[in-house]
């Protein structure tokens, strides 16, 4: 193995423990990737904007090392969606209106990351502005799975899931609204975490009162997703939402956590596959998933067939999803329609046509459904239960149509298992739990206590390390067949 297969393989922590003791350096690192990147990026299309000039700029002229830091990167090369601005650097929000567009100024975390020690080399493809749950745009194409390149990564944080899936880099920023950090992490067996709301700073958007879209870190497995979430979270003035971080890192609980073993682990537990049959589940998802729960028993932990009842959370989510997509794409929509595509246009429609009374009636819909969730927390430390419904399909499909028989109206109705949990504001990730029969992988959705990561990301941690996935990780992008259905 050459040298430069040996840094893509390790972890992210790693790397930045060889930056600080200079063992390599931030320069070396981004030629490293870069030569990663031009290997797997044809098979794939992952990370289709590159800013190598400026990312060597950055690691020239890295910012001192704050005192006692959390989640210092180093110099450490990350990847960003291209739904974020990046300050000089092609952002096209994966839409044809925006082809050419170069900020002038980075969001709020981009600049949060890289006081951090983060260098952006590149941005991750991603279905337009971010809709959908497989990623495809008229920019830049499609994103293939690196299991399998005849099926989707997911979406809409696809290209950082493959990015970290192929090592192209070690760290990648995603954003969810209905699943989107969750599912790309489930199809390409890497880590996605949901953080609370105003863990993670949304900037400037227009929608900053609404709790629902998050951005949030992806990585290769736990520890580095703890790191990377350090290197992210904090108060911002720009975003009324924001919270402080906790007093210790959570890198240091999670790995706090591992050394601890058993006497870390949960308590108590609660897990479903379809929440008594509201939900759909294909019988690969239900097999995997719940064996991938049972595992937690190994750690003393006792688990229970138990969830809180969904109601009609699935509609008051769509609801309330059509109207943030008002405030969003409304004005879009007014100047540039013919280059909009049928989704975008189809949920800012719908929240044009809804009356006052819908939306009253989906935020107290989501009210209850909060109350249950909390019910179900006073007697369980965690909810686990499948992330997707269905194994990675077609990448030539939007979504899947039909789940266990049952028929699926849009791409957004087969995201209920991410997006009932979106609608709680808890935290939540995704982690590799299994392959079907055909190779797919197939992840566990772990949901934790409001505010509270640092519970959530020892367990996964814990469960991560039982497991043992991550190791497998990166991998060089394999050709398939689409399974049959």
């Amino acid at each position: 193995m050459s040298d430069n297969e040996d840094l893509i393989r390790l972890p992210a922590r790693d790397v930045v423990q060889l930056l600080e003791i200079g063992e390599v350096s931030a320069l070396e690192l981004i030629d490293v990737a870069l030569t990663r990147i031009e290997k797997v990026e044809p098979q794939v299309n992952a990370l289709p904007t590159l800013c190598p000039e400026r990312a060597r700029k950055q690691a020239k002229n890295l910012p001192r090392r704050p005192d006692n830091a959390h989640g210092w990167l180093g110099g450490l090369p990350v990847a960003i969606k291209d739904l974020m601005d990046v300050e000089g650097v092609r952002t096209t929000y994966a839409s044809p209106i925006y082809t050419d567009h170069v900020p002038t100024a980075s969001h709020p975390m981009v600049e949060r990351l890289e006081a951090n020690g983060g260098v952006v080399l590149a941005k991750s493809n991603t279905p337009e502005f971010g809709a959908g749950g497989s990623t495809f745009n008229e920019v830049f194409g499609k994103t293939r799975n690196p299991w399998n390149t005849s099926l989707t990564c997911g979406g809409s944080s696809g290209g950082a899931a493959v990015a970290l899936a192929t090592g192209e880099v070690w760290l990648a920023h995603g954003s969810d609204h209905g699943g989107s950090l969750r599912k790309p992490g489930s199809f390409c067996s890497v880590v996605g975490l949901r953080p609370s709301p105003g863990r993670v700073t949304r900037g400037t958007v227009g929608n900053l009162f609404s709790p629902s879209s998050v951005e949030g870190p992806m990585a290769r497995d736990v520890p580095d997703l703890a790191l990377f979430l350090d290197a992210i979270t904090g108060r911002d003035p720009r975003d009324p939402l924001t919270i402080a971080p906790p007093p210790q890192s959570f890198f240091e609980t999670t790995m706090s956590a591992l050394a601890k073993g058993r006497d870390a682990a949960p308590k108590r537990i609660g897990f479903t596959v379809d929440y008594g049959g509201a939900v759909p589940v294909a019988k690969a998802v239900r097999e995997i998933t719940a064996a991938a729960a049972r595992r937690f028993e190994d750690l003393g932990t006792v688990v229970e067939e138990a969830y809180p009842e969904l109601g009609q959370i699935d509609e008051a989510f769509q609801i309330l999803r059509a109207q943030i997509f008002v405030v969003s794409r409304e004005l879009e929509l007014q100047r540039h329609r013919d280059q909009i595509k049928a989704d975008v246009i189809w949920n800012t429609e719908k929240g044009l046509a809804q009356t006052p009374s819908q939306l009253a009636w989906a935020e107290r819909e989501r009210a209850a459904f909060y109350r249950r969730v909390i019910g179900f927390f006073e007697t369980y430390d965690l909810l686990v239960c499948p992330v997707v419904n269905v194994p990675p399909f077609d990448v030539n499909w939007r979504y899947v149509d039909t789940v266990d028989g049952v028929k699926i109206e849009n791409y957004i109705a087969g995201s209920l298992t991410t997006s009932a949990i979106s609608m709680t504001a808890c935290p939540a990730i995704s982690v590799p739990a299994g392959f079907d029969e055909y190779g797919r992988p197939i992840g566990l959705q772990i949901v934790g206590k409001p505010q509270d990561e640092t519970g959530l990301l020892a367990a996964a941690a814990l469960f991560e390390e039982m497991v043992g996935l991550n190791q497998l990780l990166p991998i060089d992008p394999k050709p398939g067949e689409v399974p049959p259905i």
